[in-house]
């Protein structure tokens, strides 16, 4: 069983980024820039923000927290989005999510222009991405593609489930999945028997948002697992799979933590270059 090291991937990514963006500083650019509106003081999000925070510098991408009250109006966040939008040395810009309830979430993201759209939620990025056109791709789904990729795991012909159908993971990554190759069954709350589904999976990739979930008794013997999910149980952070039994049967397996959050930042810098380029 291997562990597949989102961690360590990522930081090598985001040191390469580096050099990469010094070439550009010594040509007379200015460095890329990032910016973060945080709504609220939800735990999570502060500890995902912060490490965003953490990642850009390593990487050499300018980044701003704009850091807003839970009871913000929608039209002061809007406000804000659009001067973001005006300004030319904004790159990509996130709306870090969850944001609270009276906020319109879906009008918000694709108030982000397409061309500062750093985390791959646009209405119009993600119609590309079905249509198989260049986009910025969902920064999740980007990073599980690039772990894969660094451990030379190839994608064509496997049979790969994705336990969840959010617009953020699992819509995408089934796209990607099946883009290279591979055969594709989306699970959901609706599912009836998902055991008899996981158990079928060469590749399974979960993001259910369910705590251990996926246990070990419902894994094919050899299957790459690729948990998404990031739960808080008893202080402890635990995925969506239950890693001690699913590592006994996985031939590959990410870590929680340390496995496919990393990758997922990677994939937002990455994307913020991305743009960068373009703007330049």
């Amino acid at each position: 069983m291997i562990i597949l090291d989102g961690f360590g991937v990522a930081n090598e990514r985001n040191k390469k980024l580096n050099q990469h963006i010094l070439e550009h500083i010594q040509k007379g650019n200015r460095r890329p820039h990032l910016s973060i509106i945080l709504i609220g003081e939800n735990p999570a999000s502060l500890s995902y923000v912060k490490g965003k925070g953490k990642a850009c510098e390593v990487a050499g991408i300018d980044h701003k927290l704009h850091h807003l009250p839970d009871d913000v109006t929608f039209n002061e966040v809007l406000s804000l989005i659009q001067s973001l939008n005006k300004n030319p040395n904004v790159d990509g810009m996130i709306l870090q999510l969850p944001i609270p309830k009276h906020l319109d979430e879906n009008t918000l993201i694709d108030a982000i222009s397409k061309d500062k759209d750093a985390d791959g939620f646009h209405v119009i990025n993600q119609g590309n991405l079905y249509q198989k056109k260049p986009t910025i791709q969902p920064a999740t789904p980007k990073g599980i593609m690039t772990l894969l990729a660094h451990y030379n795991i190839s994608i064509s012909g496997l049979d790969a489930v994705i336990v969840g159908r959010s617009n953020i993971v699992g819509f995408p990554v089934a796209r990607l999945l099946m883009d290279q190759g591979a055969t594709i069954t989306v699970c959901h709350r609706q599912t009836k028997d998902l055991a008899s589904h996981t158990r079928k999976a060469d590749l399974l990739v979960v993001a259910s948002g369910k705590p251990h979930l996926v246990t070990k008794d419902m894994i094919k013997p050899g299957a790459i697992i690729i948990d998404v999910g990031v739960n808080r149980v008893d202080g402890k952070l635990v995925g969506d799979v239950d890693f001690e039994g699913a590592k006994e049967v996985a031939s590959y397996i990410t870590p929680v933590p340390r496995g496919v959050g990393p990758m997922t930042i990677n994939a937002l810098l990455e994307n913020t270059y991305e743009l960068y380029l373009k703007h330049i």
